[in-house]
């Protein structure tokens, strides 16, 4: 009887030994640290990690400061929100839909202590608000990147956009940079500048401005005194407006100001001479 005890107790403890080893191995047991895989699919794209050095690129061209928030759309593991903020002093929201992945990114916030910086959201990126962002970063694929786009032309002018790997269709990127054999694209959300104004503030009475824009870039004609010139280097850089026009006497001026919503402020310079005028869209 004691043999059959002592054989029984043994066999039990063989069999505790080897469930727990199983547990400790098996990828679904609830004492097993999730760990992402390079290449494993997710909702509509692989995750592949956008390597360090390319992220200081990326944060470094929307010049990222402790003023800004950033939100990166399909956060995987966290390392670029985890970057902005222990880097640039960003506070940082990521979306991503893989709450595994989640769990592991917010495990990767706490080892970096950057609870009170970094947040992330189990969610879809087509359903979360991520409108309140100064910042978005995200490394999706090219047909994600045309989807989301409306969106981001919506949001305030000067948010800036980066992409690894991926452009915006015909919205030019402003600038592009490369680590070894990686890419990414930035852009500044435009302020929406086409149509017509009535400019007060020169002398000749109310002038008008035509505007025409694709994007960031812009041109278009200001009409004086029944005269028709075209704008010289238009430029447009977020909200920040600016153009040259010439006077009868051929004098060159220069206006520079900003567009919020349908008004623009700003002045006209030339020479020593400086002169505050506005503009109404109709």
């Amino acid at each position: 009887m004691r043999f059959f005890m002592a054989t029984l107790m043994a066999c039990s403890m063989s069999l505790a030994q080897a469930s727990s080893t199983a547990a400790s191995t098996d990828p679904k047991s609830p004492n097993t640290a999730y760990e992402p895989i390079r290449g494993q699919a997710g909702k509509d794209v692989i995750w592949i990690p956008t390597p360090e050095g390319l992220i200081d690129k990326m944060l470094t061209a929307a010049k990222v400061t402790e003023q800004d928030r950033l939100f990166d759309l399909g956060s995987g593991d966290g390392i670029i929100a985890i970057t902005a903020a222990r880097k640039f002093g960003a506070q940082s929201v990521g979306i991503e839909y893989n709450p595994d992945m989640a769990q592991f990114a917010r495990r990767k916030v706490n080892e970096a202590g950057l609870n009170n910086k970094v947040r992330i959201i189990t969610g879809d990126i087509f359903k979360e608000d991520f409108t309140s962002a100064t910042v978005v970063t995200l490394y999706l694929m090219p047909h994600l990147n045309l989807q989301l786009r409306p969106t981001l032309l919506k949001m305030k002018p000067g948010t800036r956009v980066v992409s690894h790997a991926f452009t915006m269709g015909d919205w030019e990127p402003d600038e592009t940079m490369q680590h070894e054999y990686s890419r990414a694209y930035y852009w500044m959300v435009p302020a929406q500048v086409a149509g017509d104004w009535v400019i007060t503030g020169l002398e000749g009475g109310p002038v008008r401005l035509r505007m025409n824009q694709t994007f960031q870039h812009i041109g278009g004609t200001m009409t004086r005194g029944g005269v028709t010139q075209a704008l010289m280097g238009a430029r447009l850089q977020g909200e920040e407006l600016k153009f040259r026009f010439s006077t009868p006497d051929q004098t060159v001026h220069t206006f520079t100001g900003k567009v919020e919503g349908k008004r623009m402020t700003g002045s006209v310079s030339s020479g020593f001479t400086n002169a505050s005028i506005e503009g109404v869209r109709q």
